[in-house]
C-alpha cells in the first residue's frame, strides 16, 4: 500500500526552500519550514511573499506554513510524511543535517534532497537501512510554482513504493511533470540545458553576435521561452549558474566533457564585479532610471560597459515569423545560409549530438529527456524532437558525424532504411490520463469543425468542444460551434465538455472584428454579434445535458462568461480569469454582467434590507477588470463557485473535467430554470455606486472616461431605469448589457482603447 503524503517539512528557507514550501501550501499541504532559527525561517518566508511572480496562489495561502528553527522545532518533523532538505549545496552540511533528520523522522516518512547536482547516493552514505529505503532526490526547478518539472532521483536502495508515491504525489497533488532520472551529475534538465547555455556563451564571447541577437535567436521563434538566454540567466542568477557549473565539472570524469562546461572569463568577470543579474540590478541587462521612467540597457562584453539596446537586424528571423509549424520553422532557420543559420548550426548541432551521447547514461528514455526540457526549461521541442524536425542526416552531416554517429543514432539507423526519425510524432503523453484531448483526436475522427473550433468525441458519452483560433478568441466561428456543440451533445452524447490544450482557454472576444465594425458604424452587425453570443452562452446554461468547462491560463472577457455559465468548472490551478472589458472601454455583454449581478445578489440573506455590499463585489470585479492570480483566487473572487474544482496538473485537466461531467450525468442532471427574479437595487444602489466612482475620480485614481464607464456599470447593476428596488428577468438585464455595449462601441475613446490594446497588448487609460 502506497503512503499518503498529508504533511511536509522543508528544511532550509532560502530561495528554493521557501518556494517549495509555498507550493506545498498551494496544494493544501500543511508545511513546516525550518532554518537555523525561527527568525531566519520567517525572513525566508517573508521574502517569498514579496517575490514576483508570486509563488503563492492567494495572499492568504502562506498561513499553511509554520516556521521554526533547527534547534527548537526539528523534533516536529516526526509528524511530517515528507521531509525535504533544501540547505546550501555542500555535502558536509547536508549530511550533518540528515543525521539529525534520521533521529527525529517517523519510521515511514519519506526524506529527499532538492540538490541540483550532488549525487543522491553520496549524500546518504553511512545512514541506516530504513533511512536509505525512504531516501531519494526531488529536484524542483525555479520558480517551483511555474516550472512544471520535478526530477525524482532514486538510488539503488530506494524502495520502489517510495518512488511511486513521490511520482503520484508530484503529478496529482503538486501538479508536476515528473521525470524519474538516473543518479548522475546534474541529472537530466541541468545537464542538457547547461550544455546548451555553454555553446551559446561561446558565440557571445567569440564576438560573433550581440546579446540582443542571441536572445532573438534563442526565444519563441525557435520554441524557447520569451526570456531566451541572457534574460533567463539574469533571472536565475549568474552566481547560481557559476556554482552549478563548478559543481558539475567537479563530478565529471572525462576531460573533454569537463572542458565543455568550463565557464568563460566573461562569467568570472561578472561575478567579480558583483553583477549577478536581476537580484543585484545588473547582469547581461541593466534596468536604469531615467527622467521619463526606466530604460533597459545591454552589456557589451568587449568593453564591460552598458549601452543602449540595439534592435537585432536578422532578416531570416523576420521571414520565419510567417511559418506557423515550429518544426518547419526551426529546420528552415537551421538550414539558412546566413548568420542565423550559422548560429543555430554552431549551437544546436553539438547540443543534439551531446543529448544523444549522454541519453543512456542520464535518463531511462529519450521521452524523459524531451519532457524534462519542455517542463524544466520551457522548450516547445525537446532535443530528440529537434533531431526529427531538422532531420537526422542533416544533423549528422552538419556535425561531421555521418560515418561516426552517436550509438543511440547508429542503433536507430540500423533498425530501418527509412530514416523517419526517433519518432513519427511529438513525444507521447507521460501517462494514460494526461493530454486527454490529444489522445481523443488521435483515436477518433472529428465530429464537426470550422476555423474557430471543433467538436471531438472524448469517449464515454462526453463531447468535447475545443476552441482553436488565435489565443482562442471568440468570433463567429466559435459561436457557431458552441451552438452546434449543444445540439450535438443533446442528440448523441450525455454531456458537453469545453476545453483545450493551449496556453489560453480564451482571451475573449475578437476585438479586431469589433473595432472594424465600430469604425464602419455597422451597429446592426455588432448588435447581431452580441445577440448571437448571448444566445450561445445561455444555451450552455440551459442545455438538456450537463456542460462542464475546463479553463486554464488566460480566461478573459467572453472566455470568462463561458465559464460563468457552465454547470461545473474544472479549472487549472494556473487560471487567470476575469471580466476585463473595461480595459478596452467596454462592459461584459455576453451575459457576464447579468451573471455576476445575479450570482452576488443571491449570496445576500433572503431578508437582507441592503444588498449593496454584495452588488459592490460585482461592481468592483467589472469596474476594476480584476483578473485572478490562480484558480484558487478565482474561487475567492467568486468567479468560480464552491462546487467547482481545481486541477493542479495542467495535462490532467481534461481528464478530471471529463470525470466531473460523467458524475453530473450519473447523478441525474436536470437543467436550471430561467431566471425571472434577479434582485436589483434601483436608484439607491445606483447612487451609492456612482458616489464611489466620483470619489475615485476626485482622488486622481481614474480618468474622466473611467468615470463614464463606471457610471455605465452602475446603471446596469442597479437595474437600469427601474424606479425602486425590485426584481427583473434575465432577458431584461441582457438587453441592458447589449445596449450599453453598443453605445460604448460608438465612443471615440473606446475605439482608441481597443486599437491601443490590439497594437501593444496593453491597456490605455485615456
Amino acid at each position: 500500500m502506497m503512503k499518503h503524503i498529508r504533511s511536509a517539512a522543508v528544511l532550509g528557507a532560502g530561495t528554493m526552500g521557501s518556494q517549495i514550501a509555498a507550493h506545498l501550501a498551494n496544494a493544501g499541504i500543511p508545511t513546516l519550514l525550518l532554518d537555523l532559527d525561527t527568525k531566519t525561517a520567517a525572513a525566508g518566508l517573508n521574502r517569498a511573499r514579496k517575490l514576483k511572480p508570486d509563488p503563492f496562489f492567494t495572499k492568504h495561502t502562506y498561513h499553511a506554513i509554520k516556521v521554526g528553527g533547527f534547534e527548537s522545532h526539528l523534533t516536529e518533523i516526526s509528524e511530517s510524511d515528507w521531509v525535504v532538505e533544501a540547505v546550501v549545496e555542500k555535502l558536509d552540511v547536508k549530511q550533518e543535517l540528515l543525521t539529525k533528520i534520521e533521529h527525529y523522522r517517523a519510521d515511514d516518512s519519506i526524506v529527499s534532497s532538492n540538490t541540483s547536482g550532488i549525487p543522491i547516493a553520496t549524500i546518504s552514505e553511512g545512514f541506516g537501512d530504513s533511512f536509505r529505503k525512504h531516501w531519494l532526490g526531488t529536484h524542483f526547478f525555479n520558480p517551483p510554482r511555474y516550472l512544471p518539472l520535478l526530477e525524482v532521483i532514486p538510488t539503488a536502495e530506494t524502495d520502489p513504493k517510495v518512488v511511486q508515491t513521490m511520482v503520484e504525489f508530484g503529478d496529482r497533488v503538486l501538479g508536476k511533470g515528473v521525470v524519474v532520472a538516473k543518479d548522475t551529475p546534474n541529472f537530466i534538465g541541468n545537464r542538457i540545458g547547461l550544455y546548451g547555455v555553454m555553446r551559446v556563451l561561446e558565440q557571445l564571447v567569440n564576438g560573433n553576435y550581440t546579446v540582443e541577437e542571441i536572445d532573438a535567436m534563442t526565444g519563441p521563434l525557435v520554441g524557447r521561452a520569451k526570456s531566451a538566454t541572457f534574460r533567463t540567466l539574469d533571472i536565475a542568477g549568474i552566481d547560481i549558474l557559476t556554482h552549478v557549473m563548478e559543481n558539475l565539472v567537479s563530478q565529471l570524469d572525462v576531460d573533454e566533457e569537463r572542458a565543455a562546461f568550463e565557464l568563460p572569463p566573461l562569467i568570472q568577470d561578472l561575478n567579480a564585479r558583483g553583477w549577478h543579474g536581476q537580484k543585484t540590478g545588473q547582469g547581461f541587462y541593466q534596468k536604469m532610471r531615467t527622467d521619463s521612467g526606466t530604460e533597459i540597457v545591454t552589456l557589451d562584453p568587449k568593453t564591460m560597459e552598458y549601452r543602449a539596446r540595439q534592435r537585432p537586424r536578422l532578416t531570416a528571423l523576420d521571414n520565419a515569423k510567417t511559418i506557423d509549424d515550429l518544426g518547419t520553422r526551426v529546420r528552415t532557420l537551421f538550414s539558412g545560409k546566413d548568420r542565423v543559420g550559422d548560429f543555430l548550426r554552431a549551437t544546436l548541432t553539438p547540443l543534439l549530438i551531446y543529448s544523444a551521447e549522454t541519453a543512456p547514461t542520464i535518463a531511462h528514455s529519450i521521452d524523459d529527456i524531451d519532457r524534462a526540457m519542455r517542463w524544466g526549461f520551457g522548450w516547445e521541442l525537446g532535443p530528440f524532437e529537434l533531431w526529427d524536425a531538422i532531420g537526422i542526416e542533416t544533423v549528422l552531416e552538419t556535425a561531421g558525424r555521418s560515418e561516426n554517429p552517436p550509438a543511440l543514432v547508429e542503433a536507430l539507423l540500423k533498425k530501418t532504411d527509412d530514416i523517419g526519425g526517433f519518432r513519427h510524432s511529438e513525444v507521447e503523453p507521460a501517462g494514460p490520463e494526461l493530454q486527454l484531448l490529444r489522445r481523443a483526436k488521435d483515436s477518433r475522427p472529428t465530429v464537426k469543425q470550422n476555423q474557430g473550433a471543433s467538436l471531438i468525441d472524448l469517449g464515454d458519452g462526453i463531447l468535447g468542444l475545443e476552441f482553436h483560433s488565435k489565443m482562442n478568441s471568440i468570433g463567429g466561428d466559435t459561436i457557431d460551434m458552441m451552438t452546434e456543440g449543444v445540439k450535438e451533445a443533446t442528440k448523441h452524447f450525455d454531456a458537453l465538455l469545453i476545453g483545450n490544450d493551449g496556453p489560453a482557454f480564451s482571451a475573449g472576444a475578437n476585438l479586431m472584428l469589433v473595432l472594424l465594425e465600430a469604425q464602419e458604424e455597422n451597429w446592426e452587425e455588432i448588435d447581431l454579434m452580441i445577440r448571437s453570443f448571448q444566445s450561445a452562452v445561455l444555451n450552455l446554461r440551459y442545455a438538456d445535458v450537463p456542460v462542464v468547462v475546463a479553463p486554464a491560463g488566460l480566461t478573459l472577457g467572453g472566455g470568462c462568461e463561458v465559464v460563468l455559465h457552465s454547470d461545473r468548472a474544472q479549472a487549472a490551478a494556473e487560471t487567470y480569469m476575469g471580466q476585463v472589458e473595461v480595459g478596452v472601454g467596454l462592459i461584459p455583454a455576453g451575459c457576464g454582467t447579468k451573471e455576476l449581478l445575479s450570482r452576488f445578489s443571491d449570496q445576500a440573506p433572503t431578508n437582507a434590507a441592503d444588498r449593496l455590499p454584495y452588488i459592490q463585489r460585482a461592481f468592483e470585479l467589472i469596474g476594476l477588470g480584476t483578473v485572478s492570480s490562480s484558480g484558487t483566487h478565482a474561487k475567492d473572487l467568486g468567479l468560480l463557485e464552491a462546487g467547482d474544482q481545481i486541477t493542479m496538473n495542467r495535462e490532467r485537466l481534461l481528464h478530471d473535467a471529463k470525470h466531473s461531467a460523467i458524475h453530473l450525468v450519473k447523478t441525474g442532471y436536470r437543467p436550471p430554470s430561467r431566471r425571472t427574479d434577479i434582485p436589483v437595487g434601483g436608484p439607491d444602489t445606483k447612487a451609492a455606486l456612482e458616489l464611489g466612482v466620483h470619489l475615485a475620480w476626485r482622488s486622481g485614481r481614474i480618468s474622466e472616461y473611467d468615470v463614464h464607464l463606471g457610471q455605465t456599470i452602475a446603471h446596469l447593476l442597479s437595474g437600469g431605469n427601474v424606479p425602486h428596488a425590485t426584481t427583473v428577468s434575465e432577458q431584461y438585464l441582457l438587453d441592458l448589457e447589449r445596449e450599453a455595449f453598443l453605445s460604448l462601441c460608438g465612443e471615440q475613446k473606446t475605439q482608441e482603447r481597443i486599437a491601443h490594446t490590439l497594437k501593444t497588448g496593453k491597456t490605455l487609460r485615456n
